[in-house]
């Protein structure tokens, strides 16, 4: 995952609006979104050569997502898979901050990381790169490759764009928010950071929506969890190099907590 935008508890209706952009290389080997069939309770993609995800969902309430940390020149070599720190929270019983504290003490085995845990105790975020676990207060946010808020054009962008939507007086629509994520347009060179790649990566790397001949964006995600516990899971993935998109998969829920992220 490479781009996570989400408020939450901003909206009268909703406690998370969470869309995200996974980024990846195309022959990735992955399993679309489903119910994991060793472990029913998660609904989440997978990654077939870790075994582990990037965003998931648990019926007990529990939700979970990753962002890497850029930053070329600290690769761990044979480093634990990055996508377990998310399908072992959605699996298990700690809460949120426990689970956190727990990651901590062991984080900097890892590749950088950006972690997104919540469940009936709050939602969280940690990383082994700030190595600080912070509470989530309500607000509008966004993660890339970088901290949580780090003002790149992308997170900007996306930020703003997400709360106009969830402004719009109509209720706001699943399919602009997907549309939303589909933004490959890229910023000025000036505008871009410098996370050690190159400048042809970087502006490869710079829009919402990633596109080249060996790396992009896999697929498009958006997560509605309502005061009331009702959720929506969508994923949409695509085409490597090819503007056809399939249409999104749909799951819709009751969480068992309806006080998720209370």
């Amino acid at each position: 995952m490479c781009l996570i935008l989400f408020s939450y508890n901003t909206h009268p209706d909703y406690k998370l609006v969470l869309a995200a952009n996974r980024d990846e290389f195309y022959d990735r080997p992955t399993k679309t979104l489903a119910f994991w069939e060793d472990s029913p309770n998660i609904l989440a993609g997978r990654d077939l050569k870790s075994r582990g995800t990037w965003l998931g969902i648990s019926l007990s309430g529990r939700i979970a997502a990753i962002t890497n940390f850029r930053d070329p020149l600290s690769i761990i070599e044979d480093a634990p898979s990055r996508g377990l720190l998310v399908s072992h929270f959605l699996s298990g019983t700690q809460s949120a901050r426990q689970y956190l504290e727990h990651i901590k003490a062991s984080g900097i085995n890892y590749n950088g990381f950006n972690l997104l845990v919540g469940d009936s105790s709050g939602l969280y975020y940690y990383s082994n790169r700030s190595d600080a676990i912070e509470k989530i207060s309500p607000g509008i946010y966004g993660l890339s490759n970088d901290l949580l808020n780090t003002p790149w054009p992308k997170v900007q962008k996306g930020k703003t764009r997400l709360q106009a939507l969830l402004d719009k007086k109509d209720q706001f629509s699943s399919s602009d928010i997907l549309d939303m994520l589909k933004d490959h347009t890229p910023p000025p060179d000036k505008m871009l950071p410098d996370t050690g790649v190159g400048i042809e990566w970087e502006r490869m790397l710079s829009p919402l929506f990633i596109k080249s001949d060996v790396y992009g964006t896999m697929s498009s995600s958006l997560i509605l969890i309502k005061k009331t516990g009702e959720a929506t899971f969508l994923e949409q993935t695509h085409v490597p190099l090819n503007p056809e998109l399939k249409e999104p998969e749909t799951f819709e829920f009751k969480l068992d907590l309806p006080t998720l992220f209370s």
